[in-house]
């Protein structure tokens, strides 16, 4: 009989499986709980609900929200360049973000002026 070709991963897998080390695992014999077998992205979603990641937003919501976010999140930054930093890094992200095609909704978030942040943090440190 000719001789089968196994590759480095398959050697490892059989010889896990002669240590028994795939043995009692938790859920073995058991289905997978795929909700909806037709959607490719299932692992994905599984995955995600899992390992209890936050759900990735389409660029545009995850911009607005971190505009939302932003004078909270400078608060934290305890430098006026950390504070301009950030402001300008996020002001990078959306005028990226309109430069190219995205997916989902269009990018209408607005960018900040770092002078008029940087008077807001300030005044907010100063109370």
């Amino acid at each position: 009989m000719a001789e089968r070709y196994e590759s480095a991963a398959d050697r490892l897998v059989r010889e896990a499986q002669e240590r028994g080390e795939f043995d009692n695992l938790p859920g073995a014999g058991k289905p997978l709980r795929i909700r909806n077998p037709n959607d490719p992205d299932w692992w994905v979603k599984s995955w995600i609900e899992r390992e209890q990641l936050p759900m990735p937003l389409p660029t545009s919501l995850s911009l607005r929200k971190q505009a939302q976010a932003l004078m909270d999140d400078v608060l934290e930054l305890r430098t006026e360049a950390a504070v301009r930093d950030h402001v300008e890094a996020f002001n990078a992200q959306v005028l990226e973000a309109r430069r190219r095609p995205v997916a989902g909704p269009p990018v209408v978030v607005r960018t900040f002026d770092v002078d008029d942040v940087l008077q807001a943090w300030r005044d907010r440190r100063r109370r």
